[in-house]
Parts: structure tokens; sequence; C-alpha cells
């Protein structure tokens, strides 16, 4: 089955929880990306939502460090 073309469902539907999860570690983001070995310009795009992919690698090493799981990180949106 082709993708669709709309708007709505590019991107839009993932939601990323970094924020949530570095608040309840008390870690900064600076902190993370130090940690982690990303950018912060990099992991800020992933914080934002902006980012069209993660690499498995990525994802890893985040779940490592802020011990959680990908759920924890991930979220779908339906609506």
């Amino acid at each position: 089955m082709p993708p669709r073309n709309d708007d709505a469902i590019e991107g839009t539907r993932i939601m990323v929880k970094l924020d949530d999860l570095l608040h309840e570690r008390r870690m900064t983001l600076t902190e993370l990306a130090e940690r982690v070995g990303m950018t912060l310009a990099n992991l800020s795009i992933l914080k934002t939502g902006k980012a069209k992919a993660i690499r498995f690698s990525t994802l890893e090493a985040i779940c490592r460090e802020l011990e959680c799981q990908p759920g924890d990180l991930l979220a779908y949106d339906q609506n």
C-alpha cells in the first residue's frame, strides 16, 4: 500500500517525550548530549519533534542514559 500524501500524517503522529524524561531525571539536554555523543543541535531537533528519523543506536544510547524503554520516549498520537 503506497504512503498517503496527507500533511497531517507526515511526521506529526509520532511524539517524542524527551522533555518529560529529562525533567523527571533532572538532567539537562546538554548533559544528555555529552553522555550520548550527539551534538546539542541534533538532540534539540529530536526533542522538538522536528526529526524525521532516529537511528537505533541513538535510541539505544538515549534509553541507556535515561534508563528507559523506547516506548517511554516515543508515543503514537492516534488523533
